[in-house]
Parts: C-alpha cells; sequence; structure tokens
C-alpha cells in the first residue's frame, strides 16, 4: 500500500493510506542538517527551521499556527545532524488546506530583515538555555569527544558566536541552496487518497527548482584511544555519558548493537537498570543506545547518580560492559531484546505520526524503504554469536569515551581517569 513517486524536479512523495484512521500526518523533509554546515555558519539549518514560523509567501506567522492548530491540528518541526523536518498532524478533512500551508513554509519562506533579529535572540537564549541544562550539557561534550573538529561534534543549534554572526542573506543563500525538489521528501500517512495527494503536491510543487542533493562533510574515524573529559558546573546530579564510536546506518550488524543497547541499558529489565538502579540505587535514570548516522554511529550509556556515587557507577557500568564482551549474553535475553525492538516497532507504526516519520526518514536518508517485514527479517538474522562478537569490537576498552558534568572534586576526576585509561 505504499507508494512513492517522483516528480520531475526531484522531489520524492511517498504515501501510506491507513483509512482505519481518522487523521492525516505529514511531513516536509530535507536532506540538511547541523553536520553540512561548516563553522562559520554553523545553526544554519536550526535558524532557518525557526524562521520558517515567521511566515511564507502566501501566510503570515500567525495565519501559519492559527490555520493548523484552528482546526484541531498540531504543528512542528526539527533539525538533527542530518535532516530537518517540518510536519504537522490533523484530522484527515483538512488535509489539503495543511499541505498547502507547510508547503508554502518550507519552500517558500519569506525571511524578512525584521524577524531576523527577534529570532536570533530566541535563538542566543536556547543555546545557553542547553548550556545550563547538565543533561545537554554532557551529551555536547561526549559529541565533542566522539566526532573531535567535526561538525557532528558540535551543537546543531550553533554557538553564541556563529549564530550571533549569521546574516539575512546568508541564511536566504543556504535555503536556497538545500531545499530544492532533489534533496527534499515529502512523506503522508492516514486517511488519505494517494492519488489526490499527488496532484496536490505536483500543483504546488511541481515547479520547485531541481537543485542538487546537498553533500555533508564526511566523517574519518581518528585512532582510537580511551579519553576522559570532566566540566565542573554546580549540579543536584552529576551527569555521565560513556560513548564510544559504533555502525552507521548502512552496516549489517547495526541490528545486533541496537539489540545489545537493549539488553545493556534499553529498557527496566535490562542489565544496566537491574544493577545500577534496582539492585544499588546508585541511579535513577540510566539507559543505553546505538545511534546510526549515514557514515558513522555511536554506542551511549547514560545516567545522571549521586555527586558521592560517581566512580561505583562509572565502575559497575564498565563491569557489565567487560561482563557482556567477556560471556555474552544469554539466549533468553537475545530472545526478549528481538520481542522488545518487534513490539515496540508495531505498536509505534500503529501512529499516523510515527509512520510518517519512519518513512520520511528512510527516504531522505538512504533514498530506500523497509517494509517492518523486512526489519524485523533483519533483527531475527542476529544470533548470539554476532552480539558477543559486535560487543567485542565496539565495546572495547580503547574506544571507551567518558564524559561527567558536575561538582566533581580532584579525587574523583583522578579516580575517574584512571578507570577509563586502565
Amino acid at each position: 500500500m505504499i507508494k512513492r513517486v517522483v516528480f520531475d524536479n526531484g522531489l520524492r512523495l511517498v504515501t501510506h493510506p491507513m483509512q482505519s484512521r481518522s487523521s492525516v500526518a505529514l511531513g516536509f523533509w530535507f536532506g540538511v542538517g547541523g553536520r553540512y554546515e561548516s563553522d562559520a555558519i554553523k545553526g544554519a539549518a536550526h535558524f532557518l527551521e525557526h524562521a520558517a514560523f515567521k511566515g511564507s509567501c502566501t501566510y503570515s506567522g500567525t495565519e501559519i499556527k492559527e490555520r493548523i492548530e484552528g482546526i484541531g491540528g498540531a504543528l512542528n518541526a526539527f533539525t538533527s545532524e542530518e535532516h530537518t523536518c517540518f510536519y504537522a498532524k490533523i484530522p484527515s478533512q483538512f488535509f489539503a488546506e495543511t499541505f498547502d500551508v507547510l508547503a508554502d513554509m518550507a519552500f517558500f519562506p519569506t525571511l524578512k530583515t525584521k524577524d531576523f533579529s527577534n529570532e536570533k535572540a530566541v535563538i542566543l537564549e536556547e543555546i545557553k538555555m542547553y548550556k545550563d541544562l547538565p543533561q545537554h550539557l554532557v551529551m555536547d561534550t561526549l559529541d565533542e569527544m566522539l566526532w573531535p573538529n567535526h561538525p557532528l561534534g558540535k551543537n546543531i543549534a550553533g554557538t553564541l558566536k556563529s549564530v550571533a554572526g549569521l546574516q539575512p542573506a546568508v541564511l536566504k543563500n543556504f535555503h536556497r541552496e538545500h531545499y530544492s525538489g532533489r534533496n527534499a521528501v515529502i512523506s503522508v500517512c492516514g486517511q488519505i487518497d494517494p492519488a489526490l495527494v499527488e496532484r496536490i503536491a505536483s500543483k504546488k510543487l511541481g515547479h520547485v527548482p531541481a537543485g542538487v542533493l546537498a553533500e555533508y562533510i564526511k566523517f574519518s574515524r581518528p585512532e582510537a584511544r580511551p579519553v576522559c573529559q570532566i566540566r565542573r558546573k554546580t549540579t543536584e546530579q552529576t551527569h555521565l555519558a560513556l560513548g564510544m564510536l559504533g555502525y552507521d546506518d548502512w552496516h549489517p550488524d547495526r541490528y545486533g548493537l541496537i539489540l545489545l543497547g537493549i539488553i545493556l541499558g534499553g529498557n527496566m529489565s535490562s542489565r544496566l537498570f537491574s544493577e545500577l538502579r534496582e539492585k544499588r540505587g546508585l541511579a535513577y535514570s540510566i539507559g543505553a543506545s546505538a545511534k546510526c548516522l549515514l557514515d558513522t554511529g555511536a554506542f551511549i550509556i547514560r545516567a545522571g547518580v549521586d555527586h558521592q556515587k560517581v566512580v561505583p557507577a562509572v565502575t559497575l557500568i564498565l563491569k557489565e560492559i567487560a561482563n557482556i564482551r567477556k560471556s555474552g549474553v544469554s539466549a533468553n535475553e537475545l530472545r526478549r531484546a528481538k520481542d522488545y525492538v518487534i513490539g515496540q516497532s508495531r505498536i509505534t507504526l500503529e501512529d499516523t505520526m510515527e509512520h510518517m516519520l519512519w518513512l520520511g526518514e528512510s527516504i531522505v536518508s538512504k533514498n530506500q524503504l523497509k517494509t517492518l517485514k523486512q526489519v524485523v527479517r533483519d533483527f531475527e538474522k542476529v544470533t548470539l554469536a554476532d552480539t558477543q562478537r559486535i560487543a567485542r569490537e565496539i565495546l572495547h576498552p580503547s574506544r571507551n569515551h567518558l564524559a561527567v558534568v558536575g561538582p566533581v572534586d580532584a579525587a574523583v576526576d583522578k579516580a575517574l581517569k584512571e578507570l577509563i585509561t586502565a
């Protein structure tokens, strides 16, 4: 039932009718994000995401919001390392009007100079806010360690310096370069007629310039060595993030690494949740996950702990990693992890919004689409031997990068660095 159409200008449209639903979710995706920016314009994609809500050639900023929210819909956008997406979820009878609003703001923003200064001030405050939040600061620190001297290691919103230096002409050029037909995907899921969606899209956007596919700044993996970085900050908790470079989004072992993330810290029955929180009370929040990007990836463990429990928490995390590298996982653990990720996927994809996000990201990232049945098959292929081989490769001590944010004293600093570099 999923239909893909490519218009003459390269614009890709993917639709999935879900006629039992009463809603429609639609997203306008662009293959551009934080990793496509030089230091001088860092934050441009994120700035454009904000600026588009200020008004388009047809609609004012107020009209954009009122036309969606006034019919009971939800409107939003996000910028990631590799994508920008403008999206909405609305009652199905308002699809045509909503499509026009989203298309106009995404492809034809006015980017008026008078709005520029106000939005710049807002984004500068957003950057300051993230620096004040230790759970964000610790991830920024880890990113810098994993991807040094690369856009992936820098905050998507940019720096105070780079955003302060952005000018309207820079944003207009950035939009002209990246928000073109070949670099865009529209995904629509819900109670729709695909033929009608195609006609509406063709009429509104068939004349958009084709442009070229954006090229991202590639990452060269440095020599593996353990690193620990402490950022001293007055906080109520000490936040830590342990990461190691992982697999890219094309690597066949990424499914095994995802399953390892679930087994180690993906839910309440995971090893780290059980050992750190339930048995020892070392942390309230603890989790592990794999992150896959176009040419790189990471495996990340995060926790928030009491100041006095940082060293015991890190010690136990490293012990659990060593155990899984040495002895692997049990057949029962692997089966539960597979059932968890497959079950969560099935539940999630019942929602029109989640289904739209899944389709859109698949096409804009890799220009290909796997059915849920194919994804299930890929997870089911993972064997016990695969998980141990992957753990021994990715979770090797030489790959450890530990970021810590909190009021860390000299003794704790020394102990943590000894643990990571031992």
